[in-house]
């Protein structure tokens, strides 16, 4: 590569850029004017920000004698609020008698709250409550029972003479209803509100209720509750507090700043017919791809630190007046700007090979919202409460990038360092393959001269049923996998799941896996057998993929065990898995349905179809990555997701230098077993090794293999290191077969071996 084709490329770029009026007010003088001005609108707002009193209907206030009261007029008593005048206005109370409530239920006879009503009238009393709410517009409504203060006397009676004569207390305590809206704010406030007050009088009626029978009121609190102190440093607070927000915002800034100056870059250069022009130059594709990638990368991250230093110096002036909410720490400045230098140039190329892709700068805007609901559960994750650094989380791309942030913002720089390398690596590999990605868009003549087009619903289903191909193509392949992730999705909520483990998974792998790939298999090809790679292998092809399954095995289990203590499983889940009865206990049965059943049928949807139409992007590994991350994602289980991801692959690899299914449909089917065998009791297995084989093979096996802390079958280290070596030679075996192209991807090895001459002379 030749850095001074890719400087002058850069050079050229940054002029163009500058020279936009758009481009220099997004990046350069909306932040330092947004910033001040929503400061300024905070202040203007924040007057109309206040607390509204809550309207509340009492219906049946109980008057006890010998109890504080409840009420004071039309406001609830004042020693219920500390003394605080301010709070007891907040509550405005409209007191009412059971007898005015319950008027039109029954003639009035006489005080009504201190009698038993009959079921009917009390509960009509509730009605006209309800109703009270909505005619009256009240926010909450405190319902006493008509015979609440008859309970509370005769209880405290018995109180007392329990305490007097030491007589059972056998007496129900009386309760109060809280009526609300949960469907409006002012309600459930006013309902919080109420709460709080109702709670304090139910105290001060215990402390009267120790008090009356002679009791001490500490009887009730046996110790005193301190104030928390806080050990934190006031630098430690505010930085806590700007440690969840700064990492979030930086990374959306520099987000968007990278995708503008991408799109025009790129779609902007077709529209304005530049791109033939910089493509007919000596400058290699790579270095093309270099410069723009350092252009898009140089404003995004001037975006991003000008809307940081526009927020530092705004909060020095505004957020400064908030009780404990004060400027950022200069410090944090630091940090954000070392991990903005790897997050930019991942936004970048990202944004970069997206913009390629799109035909028009208006195409290339519609793909921001797709980049931005990937890009923001990873950001917005890490700001949930239960969530840290762990060692699990800081190998997800940009979620360890931002926990590592808000760990060292905080001040715990010792707990962030060991996960340092891990969250770096994570990084640089994800910019590798972005960038690699952005390139390969580059070298792909289908996209850099992607023509616009007008698109018809009737000649377009004409085409696909009438011009089909021996195999499918890449978006059909797709739409295979996201359909089949479509339905086990909804399949889950639409229907009950039967409690039986068989039945679940021949119905997931018949109806939900096998339908939708053989119905797109026969109505979108001409050809079945080549689609389904329903074709003989070579000679030693199945025993080599038989032993692959039985030596690759013990490697699998040790990686599902690793990601098992990186991502524990969730212990609701883990009771909801026990509820499934296997429902059977024969062994063959189980067999069928744990291996060979899943072995046919994923195998046709995901290294049959799947694979099939995705050869076509021209990169056998991308097919394989791709049909892998497929079939991972239609496991439900997490923890299954990510292993079954990586034996995806090793199928994946497998079926294409074989060019036929059945390997893959071997090594699945024994892979699967052993998982099977592995789930039962180790002790059970080695009694029947030692009566079949012998004591000496049974020795042998002690040696390998020994049981888990529930019995289950473990694999010792000697097993795991000769399995990775025979599965790695054996992997090698398969690897110089010589396998069947297809046309895109003997023109993508033409291009890169011309290339590679190109650069060599």
């Amino acid at each position: 590569m030749n850095w001074r084709n890719v400087r002058l490329i850069f050079a050229r770029e940054v002029r163009d850029q500058l020279r936009d009026r758009r481009t220099l007010f997004m990046i350069a003088v909306l932040p330092l004017l947004l910033y001040p001005l929503l400061g300024m609108s905070f202040f203007q707002i924040s007057q109309f920000l206040r607390e509204h009193p809550t309207k509340v209907l009492v219906v049946g206030a109980p008057e006890v004698a010998g109890v504080p009261p409840l009420l004071d007029g039309k406001r609830f008593a004042l020693k219920l609020f500390d003394d605080d005048e301010a709070e007891q206005r907040l509550l405005e109370v409209d007191s009412r008698g059971a007898k005015s409530a319950a008027k039109d239920a029954k003639p009035a006879d006489g005080n009504l709250a201190a009698k038993e009503l009959p079921a009917g009238d009390a509960e009509e009393i509730k009605n006209r409550a309800r109703r009270s709410m909505q005619e009256e517009d009240f926010d909450v409504v405190v319902y006493f029972p008509p015979n609440f203060a008859q309970r509370l006397n005769a209880f405290r009676e018995r109180l007392k003479a329990h305490a007097a004569e030491g007589q059972k207390l056998d007496q129900e305590v009386p309760a109060v209803e809280i009526l609300s809206n949960k469907a409006r704010e002012k309600s459930t406030i006013g309902y919080r509100r109420v709460s709080e007050v109702l709670g304090r009088w139910r105290e001060e009626v215990g402390r009267q209720n120790l008090r009356d029978s002679d009791m001490p009121t500490t009887a009730a609190r046996p110790f005193e509750l301190p104030p928390t102190i806080d050990v934190a440093e006031p630098g430690q607070q505010k930085a806590a507090i700007w440690a969840k927000m700064l990492p979030f915002l930086l990374f959306l800034w520099a987000l968007t700043g990278a995708f503008y100056p991408a799109i025009d870059l790129c779609a902007g250069e077709k529209e304005r017919g530049t791109l033939e022009t910089l493509l007919s130059s000596p400058a290699e594709r790579s270095e093309i791809v270099w410069g723009k990638l350092l252009t898009v990368m140089l404003f995004s991250m001037a975006t991003a630190v000008l809307n940081l230093a526009s927020m530092g110096i705004t909060g020095s002036l505004v957020l400064s007046q908030l009780p404990n909410l004060g400027p950022p720490p200069l410090a944090a400045f630091a940090w954000l700007f070392v991990a903005l230098v790897p997050m930019s140039a991942l936004f970048s190329a990202l944004c970069l090979a997206l913009a390629v892709f799109a035909r028009s700068s208006k195409e290339g805007q519609y793909y921001l919202m797709p980049l931005v609901l990937i890009t923001m559960p990873l950001t917005i994750l890490p700001m949930s409460p239960g969530v840290e650094l762990t060692a699990g989380n800081s190998l997800i791309p940009i979620t360890g990038m931002v926990l590592l942030l808000r760990t060292v913002l905080e001040g715990e720089y010792a707990q962030a360092l060991p996960y340092v390398p891990v969250v770096a690596g994570v990084t640089i590999l994800c910019c590798l393959l972005a960038v690699r990605w952005a390139a390969d868009q580059f070298n792909t003549e289908s996209v850099l001269f992607r023509e616009s087009e007008h698109w018809d619903l009737s000649l377009w289903f004409k085409h696909l049923l009438r011009d089909r191909e021996d195999t499918p193509s890449v978006s059909e392949a797709v739409f295979c996998g996201v359909l089949i992730l479509m339905i086990r999705f909804f399949m889950n909520f639409a229907m009950s799941m039967p409690q039986s483990l068989v039945v679940l998974v021949m119905f997931t792998q018949l109806v939900v896996i096998l339908t939708p790939a053989l119905m797109m298999t026969v109505m979108l090809t001409r050809s079945p057998p080549k689609t389904l790679l329903l074709r003989m292998p070579p000679l030693l092809a199945l025993p080599a993929a038989a032993a692959l399954a039985v030596t690759i095995h013990p490697v699998l289990r040790g990686l599902g065990d690793l990601v098992m203590k990186l991502y524990p499983m969730n212990e609701h889940l883990e009771e909801q898995l026990k509820k499934f009865s296997v429902g059977t206990e024969s062994t063959w049965l189980l067999v069928l349905v744990i291996a060979v059943a899943p072995a046919i049928c994923e195998e046709l949807a995901f290294r049959g179809f799947i694979l099939s139409g995705l050869r076509h992007m021209g990169h056998k590994w991308r097919a394989i990555a791709v049909s892998s991350l497929f079939f991972g994602i239609s496991h439900a289980i997490f923890q299954q997701s990510v292993v079954a991801c990586l034996m995806g692959a090793v199928i994946g690899f497998v079926a294409v230098q074989t060019g036929s299914i059945f390997p893959g449909m071997v090594f699945h089917m024994l892979n699967n077993s052993l998982a099977l065998l592995g789930s039962q009791e180790w002790n059970a297995i080695k009694a029947g090794s030692l009566e079949r084989f012998g004591p000496h093979v049974a020795g042998w096996l002690d040696y390998l293999v020994g049981a888990g802390n529930k019995g289950e079958v473990v694999y010792r280290w000697p097993l795991f290191v000769l399995g990775a070596i025979t599965s790695a030679a054996l992997l090698f075996w398969f690897r110089n077969l010589t396998y069947a192209r297809s046309p895109e991807e003997s023109l993508q090895e033409a291009i890169q071996q011309h290339t590679v001459q190109s650069v060599a002379s």
